[in-house]
């Protein structure tokens, strides 16, 4: 015979390894080779029937819902909203004529498609901005909003990572009625009045 580390090759240092005994074999199932689990039966039916259960409570949630209150809401604290989602925007205010933020929490928003008179100041050089009077265009979409139901829909993010969203007050398209008004032109998109 010749010696143990020629049985081993170039895998010599397994001659040395413990040789697995009956106590950390794991035993197999003889007809599908699986190997079961440490817990009962009456364990993984409960641990099935919650998961199950917390699914379908969520996935019913959301479908019964449709539009959520929104981020800046008190029922959502998400920070991150996808694209192509719905929201009630409560208590908006303006910063300018093109902008929209729910309530006094969260970001500003960027309206669809158009583009209002920029605040002073906010023009940068080189940069093609609205003429207009940036005080009555904010004024005008404040009014539009006041005491009326708003909601939102995000379409996309813009470069400076606001969201981008076609709102509106009482089935009114507020981008259509800031352009309609003549507070605001059509730029970066095409509005369907």
């Amino acid at each position: 015979m010749i010696g143990a580390a020629s049985r081993f090759g170039r895998w010599s240092f397994l001659q040395n390894m413990p040789r697995r005994s009956g106590r950390f074999r794991q035993r197999r199932s003889r007809s599908t080779g699986a190997v079961p689990s440490k817990r009962g039966p009456e364990t993984m039916r409960r641990l099935l029937a919650g998961f199950l259960t917390g699914s379908i409570v969520i996935l019913a949630g959301s479908y019964i819902t449709g539009i959520e209150e929104g981020p800046w809401g008190s029922a959502h604290a998400r920070s991150d909203l996808g694209s192509g989602k719905s929201f009630l925007c409560p208590s908006p205010e303006h910063h300018d004529g093109d902008a929209i933020r729910c309530g006094s929490k969260g970001r500003s928003m960027r309206l669809y498609a158009i583009d209002a008179p920029e605040m002073p100041g906010a023009c940068r050089s080189g940069r093609r901005c609205t003429q207009g009077n940036a005080f009555a265009s904010r004024d005008h979409l404040a009014a539009l909003t006041k005491g009326r139901s708003v909601s939102c829909h995000v379409l996309d993010q813009d470069r400076y990572g606001r969201k981008v969203v076609r709102c509106f007050a009482d089935q009114m398209d507020l981008s259509c009625a800031m352009v309609h008004d003549g507070y605001a032109v059509e730029r970066y998109g095409k509005l369907r009045c």
